[in-house]
């Protein structure tokens, strides 16, 4: 496991650098975009849909104080109530065009001279300040502005929940002679409110002064309608409600680990406060998505780079290996790497109790070729014999290039004297080849010889006294006139 891992240590660096890299970019990008969608968000959208939905809501919901404003100043209105209210069907008439006109739920005149209370069907009854129903209209009577909008129930309309402009009528001379206005529905105006949820994205609601839901949609869950008691609102309640001027104010707050971002403004025409929220994680799903995918892209993008690395790098390294075991010229196992395979061929050998033999195999004279032929010949030669060696010799057999002209054999599972008759017969063929016939460096034929020393390994004999004994063999081989095997007991 220690070894894999020393192995594939600069993949894995290589591996991290990328992943790390890749979660730092991916991490940073969504924090700049978060940051610059909340900047966004509290700067820029809500206050642009808060001017947006001021803009409609003065073509929609204020178009009742427009309106009753015309009522109040109409020389006809004021003439008819100074004239003592004769023929009360003209003022009717009146009525029942302004409701039409504008698409009121209804449209009313209540005369402070008689206290009668008329609408577009008619005259609907006598007002009583005793009556609780009524007190509206003393409460109009004593207002200092010039009109008031509230939500009540309508008393023409079956009592059903009505916002009422209701506008203070004076003579000429500014005496107070009665109230006008007209009336929307609240179900249609919480539909008019739906749909500029619908169309903005965003919770759109009203509150009084003193903090109260008077309209919202069906998108708006206010904890007992008022803005003071509503978890996270109640926060900011008090700097809503004392922003008293047209101004617009950028506020947030948190709840359930979510952030809310607020857009709030006053709207004197109303005398109501314009409230428009966005949470924060509604918009951050187009990001999350993005994220997710781009994580999804990136996360490909870098196992694939991954898989192409770990690739490029098993083959290097294994070419790396391939060039630290091999001798480049004969393509046979170098000395370092033969090290290894003997160590192991000697535990094989003690586990399975199976003879295991060395020999040491120098090719004679072998100066005297590179002198005569050069040394491209003697590279030639060096080629050739490995090849006949490989090709002589067992497949369990190794054979590795010992130095110079020197090489050395591993026969496993072999006694002394097969080893020995191996080493004679490999010493025959290449007694008998002509190595000029595999190459053009020659110019007639070439034929060599080689002596080699055989040795059996014995029990828990180190490496350098069996390597030892067969060099005294090679030696003994080269003594006794070359061209010959011995073997050492």
């Amino acid at each position: 496991m220690k070894k894999t891992l020393q192995r594939y240590s600069l993949l894995i660096w290589i591996s991290l650098i990328l992943v790390l890299g890749f979660v730092a970019v991916l991490a940073t990008s969504y924090i700049v975009s978060k940051e610059t969608l909340q900047r966004g968000l509290s700067e820029n959208t809500l206050p642009i849909t808060g001017d947006n939905v001021y803009s409609e809501i003065q073509k929609d919901i204020l178009r009742p104080v427009f309106v009753s404003t015309q009522m109040a100043n109409d020389t006809f209105v004021k003439d008819w109530i100074v004239n003592g209210e004769e023929e009360p069907q003209q003022i009717v008439k009146y009525l029942k065009e302004i409701k039409t006109k504008n698409q009121a739920i209804t449209s009313f005149l209540v005369s402070d001279l008689s206290k009668n209370y008329y609408y577009a069907d008619g005259l609907l009854k006598t007002i009583k300040e005793s009556e609780p129903r009524d007190l509206w209209f003393y409460r109009v009577k004593n207002l200092k502005s010039e009109y008031e909008t509230n939500v009540d129930i309508d008393l023409a309309n079956h009592d059903s929940m009505t916002i009422f402009t209701n506008h203070r009528v004076l003579d000429y001379n500014g005496k107070f002679i009665g109230v006008v206005g007209i009336g929307l529905t609240l179900d249609t105006m919480k539909r008019l409110i739906d749909s500029y949820q619908s169309r903005f994205q965003r919770k759109i609601y009203f509150v009084d002064k003193k903090g109260n839901v008077v309209l919202a949609g069906s998108a708006v869950k206010l904890n007992k309608g008022s803005i003071t008691q509503t978890p996270g609102l109640n926060q900011l309640s008090k700097q809503i409600l004392s922003n008293t001027k047209n101004d617009s104010l950028h506020l947030e707050y948190a709840i359930n680990g979510a952030n809310v971002f607020v857009n709030s403004r006053f709207l004197p025409e109303l005398g109501w406060h314009l409230l428009v929220e966005q949470d924060l994680q509604g918009e951050l799903q187009p990001l999350n998505k993005l994220l997710f995918f781009n994580a999804a892209i990136g996360f490909g993008i870098t196992l694939a780079v991954i898989v192409i690395v770990l690739l490029s790098v098993r083959r290097y390294q294994k070419r790396i290996e391939k060039s630290a075991a091999t001798d480049s010229l004969t393509k046979l196992l170098n000395r370092q790497a033969f090290d290894f395979v003997f160590q192991q061929a000697i535990l094989d050998s003690e586990r399975s109790r199976q003879p295991l033999c060395v020999a040491l195999l120098d090719i004679d004279h072998f100066k005297k070729i590179n002198d005569k032929h050069g040394h491209l010949l003697g590279d030639h030669v060096l080629r050739e014999l490995a090849a006949i060696a490989k090709r002589s010799l067992r497949e369990s057999d190794v054979i590795c290039r010992w130095g110079g002209e020197e090489f050395l054999l591993l026969l496993k599972n072999c006694t002394l004297e097969k080893a020995t008759s191996i080493a004679e017969n490999l010493r025959t063929i290449i007694a008998a080849n002509d190595f000029s016939r595999t190459t053009d460096l020659a110019k007639a034929k070439l034929s060599l010889t080689v002596s080699m020393g055989v040795a059996e390994c014995k029990l828990q004999e180190s490496e350098d006294s069996v390597f030892e004994r067969a060099d005294v063999a090679l030696y003994q081989a080269k003594e006794s006139g070359r061209n010959c095997v011995y073997f050492s007991e």
